[in-house]
């Protein structure tokens, strides 16, 4: 047997497994890293949170993905050599962390690392009938193994489109497994780039277990922010508490195709862009908008868009409790408005649940390398509201 097949089954088999789990979104400010303590699989899956941190990438890091990032024109050579240039930049961040944290690599029995997503193209968006529905994440697994020296599992998103999803959102699995509460509904929001949640039912009822990407989170407000006011994002909504929500370029906003489709739904920055915005305008026939007033419509678009696909989807004759994650829940504009079209759920972040709200993202994908090494006999409601049952992430040995 090869050696790293039988160290993948020791591993598998162990009470406790320590792994890395990492995120890069789509608004490119760095590398999220959660060193996980992961224990049982599906439903009877714990996880601890031992260390945390971000790495910022440099602004050459961010200038050469933003090089092909939701192009659907790039340079094809740009493109083979950022796949593993990406994957070497992140070893090397993950071995900066080991060494901050005291811990050999060694000492750690897997990776799971999400890669950079530079394009997703649900067939919803791309309309061409003779594909299915495609997503490409950048940052490949073989030369993250090789030179961190540990078994890497990668690339989760393409099993969930072979067996039938979109490729997304699947921060559903790991909701299921750590998030899920007898008694009680909640709704795990998560606000990155763009915004999406999972609805986890009190009756623990799997086949009503839903999750939807609801349109924007950040993505058009960070875009904006950037192009008008040379600042990475509206810290603290200052920018857009000073202007005022024009509701007819709210309302051009808001119609687009997208918001007519049915649930559950995936989207990107490919759809929600300034060119978005820009389109918007000329939609509205308005002829110019300051930009704070753009920017507290834009923060008041997500915050729209989000309520409506809460109260779209499920019934207002309940209560839920909203536990919040990502970049979004640091906008306190956007979170106020939220508290006040959505009267029947109570608000928190996910450090209720004892999960950083900012790593969340991380540790699920570690936990969806755990499934890979130690689970795969959930069910998961026989793929029901397009929730694929299937095991995802692909398997690179370090030699």
């Amino acid at each position: 047997m090869n050696q790293y097949v039988a160290e993948l089954a020791r591993i598998g088999a162990k009470e406790k497994r320590l792994i890395i789990g990492l995120m890069s979104g789509t608004s490119l400010d760095g590398l999220d890293i959660a060193l996980c303590e992961v224990s049982g699989s599906g439903p009877d899956t714990s996880v601890k949170v031992k260390q945390f941190m971000t790495i910022p990438f440099g602004q050459e890091f961010k200038e050469v993905v933003k090089s092909v990032f939701s192009k659907r024109t790039v340079d094809l050579e740009n493109i083979c050599l950022l796949h593993p240039w990406i994957a070497e930049q992140h070893a090397s961040m993950i071995l900066e962390a080991l060494n901050a944290w005291g811990v050999h690599p060694s000492e750690i029995d897997l990776i799971a690392s999400h890669g950079q997503t530079i394009y997703h193209a649900p067939k919803r968006l791309h309309g061409r009938k003779e594909f299915g529905n495609g997503t490409l994440q950048l940052g490949d697994g073989d030369h993250l193994a090789v030179k961190t020296g540990i078994i890497t599992i990668s690339d989760f998103r393409q099993k969930h489109i072979a067996a039938g999803g979109e490729g997304a959102p699947l921060a559903v699995y790991g909701d299921y497994f750590i998030f899920r509460k007898p008694g009680e509904n909640r709704i795990m929001l998560n606000i990155g780039g763009i915004a999406n949640f999972t609805f986890l039912p009190a009756d623990q009822d799997m086949t009503r277990i839903f999750s939807t990407d609801t349109g924007p989170g950040n993505t058009l407000m960070d875009a904006f922010a950037r192009f008008q006011f040379n600042r990475s994002y509206d810290e603290n909504a200052a920018i857009a508490r000073q202007g005022t929500v024009n509701e007819v370029y709210l309302k051009a906003l808001k119609d687009d195709p997208f918001f007519k489709q049915a649930f559950p739904k995936t989207t990107g920055p490919e759809l929600f862009n300034l060119k978005y915005g820009e389109k918007a305008l000329l939609n509205a026939n308005i002829s110019a908008i300051n930009h704070v007033d753009t920017m507290a419509t834009l923060n008041r678009f997500t915050a729209d868009t989000i309520a409506d696909a809460i109260k779209e989807t499920l019934s207002d004759q309940e209560t839920y409790s909203v536990y919040s994650s990502g970049g979004g829940i640091h906008n306190p504009l956007l979170m106020e408005q939220l508290q006040a079209q959505l009267p029947h759920c109570r608000f928190y972040t996910t450090s209720e649940l004892e999960i950083n709200p900012d790593a969340k993202e991380a540790v699920l994908f570690a936990l969806l390398a755990n499934e890979t090494v130690a689970g795969g006999n959930t069910l998961f409601g026989t793929g029901s509201n397009d929730i694929p049952a299937v095991t995802m992430g692909k398997i690179s040995f370090p030699g």
